[in-house]
């Protein structure tokens, strides 16, 4: 065996005082497009393919899209009240905000100031963020394990299929991956050099993270201590004194948007959506917290109700029907990547940098599966896009490692590790596509590449590695890749073509059964159920929408009892109210938002059990002139307060013409 070659790199040298001189911008540049010197002619091309690709996925058809309209109204409310726009108030009176921090929705608004409110305005800086993704990853793989590594680890991130979902939605899981990214990016930086700024921006990160959905953006943290606290280079002292300010710096900008809004009184700021005592505090550690983990409680209502969307919690939550597709491609591969690559490297210095790494791509892969395969609260498939940067990049640097120790190691203890991983992952893949046959030529095909081309690497990697031939084994590693990546390619083009996969509750690939449906893999309408319902009508707005215009055909379809016929009496009968009508949910009202262009109540939030509002606080808004029309829906779990409702019934006047519309003046109220 070669030890030179399965050797980890040297630990770089930290920095000294002196540093070497900036390099001129033009330099630069011409590394940004050319490469590093030392590369491969071959390298830089690869990966603005890559982002070329990543692209051109994430904004296919992007006039197509409709978004989440739940937060596209809180983004348009934004964009017409700056107090909606700080709160991330679902409605630009803001009476009510939605269920997240408002960072997301700061992006998106700030585009849509400076564009116009429209589809393309929301989605550009999702696209951007997804493609800095994986140029992210891409740049921290290569730096500890090469180019090739790099390269399948962009590749493998940009292919993943649920990532491709997302990052053509107005969800705000593509910001959180990369604000995650840019946090691990920092962490590996203090790791090599010891230094504690690079710590600092890194609790930066993850707290904007935080600001951007909550309690998800901390499951990577007890892997960024445990890597940092093992492998920083400096002192033990040194290291826990480092970990603690920047614990600091992580607490301060996670809390700072939540002090501020739970210090300002009540009166004066939004009801804080899908808390049950109106403050930013109960939300965190309820229904954005341990809610999703251990489901329905007192304080977080129906949150149990949500396992149905990714299947039942159990440790094979990822391979079912529904998830399966989604994310779970590689993940075989992944974990044995994870154990060789650890294995590979040994006694190697505490401070070796791939021991590091693989530590923390490690720990970012199992600590998502384990919580989101366990978790008894509401889950969405969407949801494990977080995951997807630990597995491709375990995928790039982890393959790397067993394809060098393969063609190096003891033919007895490595000849049968890669071809192993290889053969599990392309079986499993042809599993997968099994599921789908007959929904259409893509997947067909897409399983007969798999199983041809998997079956050729195992037997060239085999034949290579005991006939001492290495360009059969280097083709058979190429076709290993084609085989392993071209299930979720599949899944990827049909996520990237199909407008439907996108919205409410973006999936990718083929319907899959299993209480899925609402796209291709999508969640089915359920009462009660956030983001629930299908896709809205309407294509989006026109690219040049202003934010001066109600944004009609951005989302649209309308639930309940209001439809477009309504809402043309509403407005011409507003009569100088601040809010065109109160109805039950976020769902209706975030429609009517869109349709309307005018600020709307959601009394319940989004399942209709936030007590929002009160039967004073409507007396008032009343009688201040405020609000004339309530809307009092009786379907099921997403029914108008009982006690509003007959209140409502009594003292207001039905508007014949449309069921379940009331007005209510001053005159009203007793």
């Amino acid at each position: 065996m070669n030890e030179t070659t399965l050797a980890p790199p040297p630990a770089p040298a930290r920095e000294g005082r002196h540093r070497a001189a900036t390099p001129p911008i033009a330099s630069r540049a011409g590394r940004l497009f050319a490469g590093a010197p030392e590369d491969p002619r071959w390298a830089r091309p690869a990966l603005w393919a890559i982002l070329v690709l990543a692209t051109a996925l994430y904004a296919w058809n992007l006039s197509s899209l409709t978004g989440n309209t739940f937060y596209d109204a809180a983004v348009y409310s934004g964009t017409k009240s700056w107090k909606a726009f700080f709160f991330g108030a679902l409605d630009s009176g803001s009476f009510i905000t939605v269920d997240k921090p408002p960072f997301a929705l700061w992006v998106m608004g700030l585009s849509a100031r400076v564009f116009g409110y429209g589809t393309w305005q929301l989605m550009l800086p999702m696209v951007a963020v997804a493609t800095g993704s994986v140029a992210l990853l891409y740049r921290l793989v290569k730096r500890d394990f090469g180019v090739v590594a790099g390269t399948i680890a962009a590749l493998t991130l940009t292919l993943t299929p649920i990532t491709v979902a997302i990052n053509r939605d107005t969800n705000p899981d593509p910001i959180l991956v990369f604000l995650m990214l840019l946090g691990a990016a920092a962490l590996l930086k203090a790791v090599r050099t010891g230094r504690l700024l690079p710590l600092v921006w890194s609790g930066v990160a993850i707290g904007f993270a935080f600001n951007t959905k909550m309690m998800q953006a901390y499951v990577v943290l007890p892997a960024f201590f445990l890597v940092h606290l093992w492998a920083a280079n400096v002192s033990l002292g040194r290291r826990i004194r480092n970990l603690a300010v920047g614990t600091v710096a992580l607490v301060v900008s996670s809390a700072w948007w939540m002090v501020v809004v739970d210090l300002i009184p009540a009166a004066d700021r939004p009801y804080i959506g899908g808390s049950t005592d109106n403050t930013v505090w109960d939300l965190v550690i309820g229904y954005n917290g341990f809610g999703r983990i251990f489901g329905a409680s007192s304080s977080v209502g129906s949150q149990g109700n949500g396992a149905s969307f990714g299947g039942s919690a159990s440790v094979y939550r990822m391979f079912n029907d529904i998830m399966g597709g989604q994310i779970s491609w590689l993940i075989p591969f992944a974990a044995i990547a994870l154990t060789g690559g650890l294995v590979l490297c040994g006694r190697a210095p505490r401070t070796d940098a791939r021991r590091a790494a693989l530590m923390l791509w490690g720990g970012w892969f199992v600590l998502h599966y384990l919580t989101f395969s366990l978790a008894e609260g509401t889950f969405h498939p969407y949801y494990v896009t977080a995951m997807a940067p630990g597995i491709a990049a375990l995928a790039g640097a982890g393959g790397v490692m067993l394809y060098g120790a393969f063609k190096e190691g003891p033919v007895a203890r490595w000849g049968w590790v890669l071809p192993g991983a290889v053969a599990v992952s392309a079986v499993w893949a042809v599993v997968l596509l099994q599921r789908v046959s007959g929904s259409g030529t893509l997947y067909t095909v897409a399983e007969i590449v798999v199983g041809l081309a998997g079956a050729a690497a195992v037997l060239g990697l085999l034949v290579g590695r005991f006939m001492q031939r290495q360009k059969p084994a280097g083709f058979a590693a190429a076709v290993a890749i084609v085989a392993l990546l071209a299930g979720p390619a599949a899944y990827s083009a049909s996520a990237a073509t199909t407008a439907s996969s996108n919205g409410t509750n973006p999936t990718a690939g083929p319907n899959t059964g299993g209480g899925m449906g609402g796209g291709p893999g999508g969640a089915p309408s359920r009462s009660g159920s956030k983001r629930s319902g299908n896709p809205p009508s309407g294509s989006g707005s026109p690219a040049g929408q202003s934010m001066g215009q109600p944004p009609s055909g951005m989302g649209g379809g309308m639930g309940g009892q209001v439809g477009s016929a309504m809402i043309t009496y509403l407005k011409k009968h507003q009569d100088g109210a601040s809010w065109l009508v109160a109805v039950a949910t976020d769902q209706t009202a975030s429609s009517i938002i869109l349709e309307s262009g005018q600020p709307v109540i959601s009394m319940g939030g989004w399942s209709g059990s936030d007590n929002a509002m009160t039967l004073a606080r409507l007396k008032s808004l009343v009688t201040s002139g405020e609000l004339h029309y309530i809307v009092v829906s009786s379907n099921g779990g997403q029914s108008t307060n009982s006690e509003i409702a007959t209140w409502v019934k009594k003292h207001g006047t039905a508007v014949s013409a449309y069921s379940g519309l009331y007005r209510l003046d001053a005159a009203d109220v007793s």
